[in-house]
């Protein structure tokens, strides 16, 4: 079972520093470590909010390092990750962190009626890629599932995932998208992730029940995301497609320490912030990072437009915090795992998609 990291030298009272971050990562067992690290203000919060943390689609790209963050942040605290375990090996891994796993079909109301009770829940169930062509699952996965859970587990604090795709594409000069900023979502997967949102927001209202919603683009982890995506075609010499030129990254392990710390701020009037990193990032600067990098001339394709799916997310840093990791961390980190070969996910982001169309 893990225990808690050691302590750093840039937190009063210790926790993970910047300067305590590793120059490189080795493979995935470093990077799984990394990436599920706690820091007193996670301790803090969650010591607020007591009890199991049972999370409901724990075995996608953020799930494990999520429930691995909640056992060290609180290595006494019972934590119960629920998925369907097709990943070879992923619910062994997880055991061997102190996680309790179940397997259940989250669609299934029965399994759900099953599952325990826990005063904490994260749901992170949700589809995205392969929507199109198949938009009645999309709308089960994203609105009908989550009217399920929010009735099954009324009691509770829920804190779920959405995205920054119900927002419009704004100038890159704006700064961002602001959570007052009316969403008008493009496409049946970021309309379902709408209904998502009001589902809970519906359950906050009518029951009382303490909700909490994360508008999340993009979390970086090595193996996946929008840095992965462009590294590995500047290391291929594949186009770097640019008509979405500009992203908002953040590392995918504060993403996951900012859900989790959002327990302790769930209540009935349903907060949603946004999640992501401070900087409006260039794709084409990103690409020639990377290109300095691996010593090749990226081979940009298509001309930016002046709008991009852009997230301001300066609530959640007034809330948060800043990201623990910053952007050139993350490049440095990317180059070398994409050039030595480290594993993909084969997950594309599909960042530079503009119609809504995954």
């Amino acid at each position: 079972m893990d225990s808690p990291p050691g302590r750093g030298q840039g937190w009063p009272g210790g926790g993970i520093a910047v300067q305590d971050w590793p120059a490189s990562i080795a493979d995935e067992t470093e990077l799984e470590d990394v990436l599920s690290r706690p820091d007193p203000a996670l301790a803090a919060d969650l010591a607020a909010v007591p009890g199991d943390i049972l999370v409901l689609g724990a075995a996608g790209k953020m799930g494990p390092t999520l429930c691995r963050q909640a056992k060290r942040a609180d290595p006494s605290r019972r934590v119960i990750a629920v998925a369907r375990w097709s990943e070879e090996g992923l619910r062994a891994r997880m055991e061997s962190w102190g996680i309790e796993c179940l397997t259940a079909d989250l669609t299934d109301r029965a399994a759900l009626a099953a599952l325990p009770d826990a005063p904490n829940v994260v749901f992170m169930a949700a589809r995205k890629f392969g929507s199109t062509g198949n938009e009645p699952l999309t709308w089960a996965m994203n609105v009908l599932l989550p009217a399920m859970v929010a009735e099954r587990w009324a009691s509770s604090r829920i804190v779920f995932f959405s995205t920054g795709n119900v927002l419009p594409l704004v100038p890159v000069i704006s700064g961002g998208a602001t959570e007052d900023v009316a969403p008008a979502p493009v496409g049946d997967y970021a309309a379902s992730c709408l209904g998502r949102e009001r589902v809970f927001q519906h359950a906050a209202a009518t029951r009382g029940t303490a909700c909490f919603g994360i508008r999340l683009n993009y979390a970086i982890d090595l193996r996946y995301g929008v840095l992965h995506d462009i590294a590995t075609k500047v290391l291929e010499e594949r186009p770097v497609p640019l008509a979405m030129g500009h992203a908002n990254v953040i590392w995918q392990g504060d993403a996951n320490a900012w859900t989790l710390r959002a327990l302790r701020r769930a209540d009935p009037t349903c907060p949603i912030l946004n999640v992501t990193g401070p900087e409006t990032v260039s794709v084409r600067w990103i690409a020639r990072q990377f290109g300095a990098r691996f010593g090749k001339a990226p081979l940009p394709e298509g001309q930016e437009a002046p709008d991009a799916l852009l997230s301001n997310a300066a609530r959640a840093f007034a809330t948060f915090g800043y990201p623990s990791v910053p952007l050139a961390r993350m490049l440095d980190w990317v180059a070398e795992w994409v050039a030595r070969g480290g594993r993909s996910l084969g997950k594309a982001t599909k960042f530079e998609v503009r119609d809504g169309r995954f």
